[in-house]
């Protein structure tokens, strides 16, 4: 039988020492200039996604026995069509192979037909290149989440249910209605995840939870107390590690902070003038799990 997603997730961020995530987000316009003909809309789109694919297979070199896990963002992938998807295909295996788990941000969300097969084809139906978790909205309600639980069930998969997101008009729809609805949304996360708890204690079902709302972050371990968390909003938005604190639970287990743009473009920054992007982006990646060591060190 597969192993649960929740136990996965919790062996391999105790046995690395770290709760650190990846963002595979390729922005084009940002990559390093051996990387260039990924943003020439004249180049052909087949090269452009092999250009893509080049980098990131390097940065998962780069994350491989460091950190636990990396994040591909579909919608840099879908930009370049099918040529797009074999990339994503080969990322995601190559991850896999590596050792990483991946969680696919794909924010999919549909009536509960269309659900399953949203499942199906990132946790089951891809062979090498499936995902260990996805991302799901649940806006639509439960009957778009049920299926996709069902899917989890059979493969040991894991889900990311979006709760608390870090982007700044969040709260619009998030904090409407008393209570607001980012606690209706998290109490529902919260059972729906009770039965896919593992022998970790953890759920397979997560939240996604921003670290730009770190005041909020201890009400929501409250009403999620197995639940993984995917901590956005690190570095480049602006949060640091402290920001975090409260969505762990003891010894720095249940959940993970994603890093993208800080990581991926570490070459970018002032103070790394004239280093090759590669030294760059593993600077980064040690710094930001010396950091969050740290951070749990002082609370051991």
């Amino acid at each position: 039988m597969t192993t649960p997603y929740a136990d996965r997730l919790d062996a391999r961020t105790r046995e690395l020492g770290n709760p650190c995530l990846v963002g595979l987000d390729p922005h084009f316009e940002l990559l390093p200039e051996e990387f260039a003909v990924a943003r020439d809309p004249e180049a052909p789109r087949a090269e452009r996604a092999r250009a893509v694919e080049s980098f990131l297979l390097q940065i998962v070199e780069l994350a491989a026995g460091r950190v636990p896990a990396v994040k591909p963002q579909s919608a840099f992938f879908e930009r370049l069509g099918a040529d797009g998807a074999i990339a994503w295909e080969r990322v995601v295996a190559a991850a896999r192979a590596a050792g990483l788990l991946v969680i696919g941000d794909v924010k999919r969300s549909d009536i509960a037909s269309t659900a399953r097969a949203y499942g199906q084809a990132y946790l089951e139906d891809a062979g090498d290149a499936c995902c260990d978790a996805i991302t799901v909205n649940p806006y639509l309600g439960a009957d778009s989440i049920e299926p996709l639980l069902e899917v989890c069930e059979r493969t040991g998969g894991g889900l990311y249910v979006l709760v608390r997101t870090s982007n700044p008009g969040s709260a619009m729809f998030q904090h409407h209605g008393e209570p607001p609805l980012v606690h209706v949304v998290a109490r529902e996360v919260a059972r729906w995840g009770s039965e896919l708890r593992g022998e970790s204690g953890l759920s397979s079902v997560g939240a996604v939870v921003g670290a730009t709302h770190s005041d909020q972050i201890a009400k929501l371990r409250t009403l999620m107390p197995h639940t993984p968390f995917l901590i956005p909003g690190y570095g480049a938005q602006g949060a640091g590690a402290e920001e975090t604190r409260a969505g762990f639970l003891g010894e720095g287990r249940g959940a993970l902070v994603n890093s993208s743009r800080g990581i991926l473009y570490a070459w970018r920054k002032p103070e790394n003038e004239g280093k090759h992007w590669k030294d760059a982006s593993l600077a980064a990646i040690e710094s930001m799990v010396e950091e969050f060591r740290a951070l749990f060190a002082k609370t051991s």
